[in-house]
């Protein structure tokens, strides 16, 4: 395949911006700097640790996906946020207690350097945690305008060529798309007029993609799948993605509900529950979070087992989702679930997973993949929604009127797929006639010669 993208070289420095610096942003941060000083291993990133194929099976070329691609190495990185608390990186990431604290400590001097940025926060969507570290405003306009300034600022202080923005704050209760987000007119007059049904992550899209910042949502909220910050990405031809990362129980869910489908196995119900102790499990405690949450995770089967297509293997199916808080677990998730499936003639069937899961573990390399890749299509001129980083959510944005794919293995085929043709490789279809068609004409030359 012929190179036809032109994709400028990761030089400089590259900012990743994180609006919220809790227990995700803070293991994210740390496990770099941690892989930095040769003290772990980001184990988890395709970025850093995935290999990709190139051509045939024959041919034997797999590099690693960042000798690969060009991507910003980690010693280009260069990290800042906002958070409603004023505590470092270090302070904030000892108070999660996800990482070991002597870890902590050998990364100090490093993590301590970073110091939160005041948010834009309202109580109204997380009405379970609140905070000092807080800007005011005269309108929601301003609000915006004041982190503008903020992405200028950080930018020239810390000498950045790009940036990147990934939203690692809390879930925001449930909203659905109004008149507000409809366009992009709709929704500046919204912040002028400090509309209620503007969300702070939508606050902080707009300001990012208004300074040309690639911006990933990493949590289920109504965030940039919106009118309004769709057309702006395309107006300013900046890159976006979304929403919510792929972590712990959905993660699994995604792994096991494409074989049961691949099998033709049927499935009755599938009960989830999760408990968890974090700041997450705290917001997630209020009804209205949530809610959020519960559409988010929910989506994720009906885009395996498609009911309309094959009702008597998934006509009946029933998908409850339970998340409950408790504050001894901390960052520490632990999640079951109950799967009735049926199979030959009918008969019955089950299957129990318990998942002892660590979100924030699951959900760092996610931060870090997305941040590279976006830098990625951002200098590949690629604007607007970036379904092909589809691998990294729960509920992936797509195209108006296009279904999104959940299943985690198409997912990942697409993805390296898009890296194929961005470098002028040829894409991997997994057919391999070739291979048996080159076998029976050999062995039919060999019958013609007698042999």
């Amino acid at each position: 395949m012929d190179k036809n993208v032109q994709i400028p070289p990761p030089t400089g420095k590259l900012g990743i911006l994180t609006p919220g610096l809790g227990a995700v942003a803070t293991t994210f941060i740390a496990g770099v700097v941690a892989s930095r000083k040769g003290l772990g291993q980001p184990i988890g990133s395709l970025t850093q640790m995935g290999r990709i194929r190139l051509g045939k099976r024959t041919d034997n070329r797999q590099p690693l996906i960042r000798d690969f691609v060009p991507l910003a190495s980690l010693d280009q990185l260069v990290f800042g946020g906002w958070d409603i608390f004023s505590d470092n990186v270090y302070q904030a990431a000892s108070h999660a207690k996800v990482l070991d604290q002597h870890l902590l400590d050998a990364l100090r001097p490093e993590l301590e350097q970073i110091q939160p940025m005041s948010a834009v926060f309202d109580s109204r969507y997380v009405r379970n945690i609140n905070g000092p570290n807080v800007k005011t405003g005269s309108s929601k306009m301003d609000l915006a305008e004041q982190l503008m300034a903020d992405i200028r600022d950080f930018k020239a202080k810390n000498n950045c060529d790009r940036l990147v923005m990934v939203w690692c704050a809390s879930t925001e209760a449930y909203i659905e798309a109004s008149a507000v987000h409809a366009s992009l007119e709709a929704f500046e007059q919204g912040l002028r007029d400090n509309d209620p049904e503007i969300a702070p992550s939508q606050i902080y899209a707009y300001a990012a993609i208004k300074s040309g910042v690639p911006f990933a949502n990493g949590a289920p909220n109504l965030t940039c799948d919106i009118p309004a910050l769709l057309k702006l990405s395309l107006d300013l031809n900046v890159a976006v993605g979304g929403k919510d990362f792929k972590t712990g129980q959905t993660l699994m869910k995604t792994i096991i509900a494409p074989g049961l489908n691949a099998r033709a196995l049927g499935v009755k119900g599938w009960f989830s529950t999760n408990i968890l102790g974090n700041r997450d499990g705290e917001v997630l405690d209020a009804p209205e979070n949530f809610r959020t949450k519960e559409v988010s995770k929910g989506n994720v089967l009906d885009g395996i087992f498609n009911a309309e297509q094959q009702p008597e293997l998934y006509g009946e199916l029933y998908h409850k989702i339970r998340i409950n808080y408790y504050p001894p677990h901390g960052d520490n998730k632990e999640s079951w679930d109950n799967i009735d499936i049926f199979g030959w003639l009918g008969y019955q069937m089950q299957i129990k997973i318990n998942f002892l899961c660590r979100d924030s573990i699951l959900a760092a390399p996610i931060v870090l993949d997305l941040a590279l890749f976006l830098d990625l299509a951002q200098r590949a001129n690629m604007s607007g929604i970036q379904e092909w980083l589809s691998f990294y959510f729960k509920a992936p944005q797509t195209a108006p009127g296009l279904e999104p794919i959940h299943d985690v293995f198409k997912q990942l085929h697409k993805l390296e797929n898009t890296l194929r043709y961005l470098m002028g490789e040829d894409l991997i279809t997994h057919l391999g006639l070739d291979y048996y068609e080159e076998m029976a004409a050999d062995h039919a030359l060999v019958a013609e010669m007698g042999g």
